[in-house]
């Protein structure tokens, strides 16, 4: 599996919301390399965890499709006796 990597786009919300996250609840200013740097480690840490959640609950509705298929393809299977 690849590094989680975030773009540009994605980074500048996240760090404006870093730095206002820092000045609101935790009374103190950081810079944009701070933030994003704060950022990159979360992303390396909870990435592959969320990531992986993420998955099994992808997993849990395919499951769950799978079984509804299987029981459909029950209904109309042909007696052969």
């Amino acid at each position: 599996m690849a590094d989680i990597q975030l773009s540009v786009d994605e980074y500048d919300p996240l760090v404006a919301k870093v730095k206002q996250y820092f000045i609101t609840e935790l009374d103190s200013e950081i810079g944009q390399f701070e933030a994003r740097f704060l950022i990159d480690f979360f992303v390396a840490q909870l990435g592959p965890r969320i990531y992986n959640s993420a998955l099994l609950d992808a997993r849990a509705v395919v499951d769950s499709r799978v079984e509804l298929i299987a029981e459909a393809i029950s209904e109309i299977e042909k007696d052969v006796r």
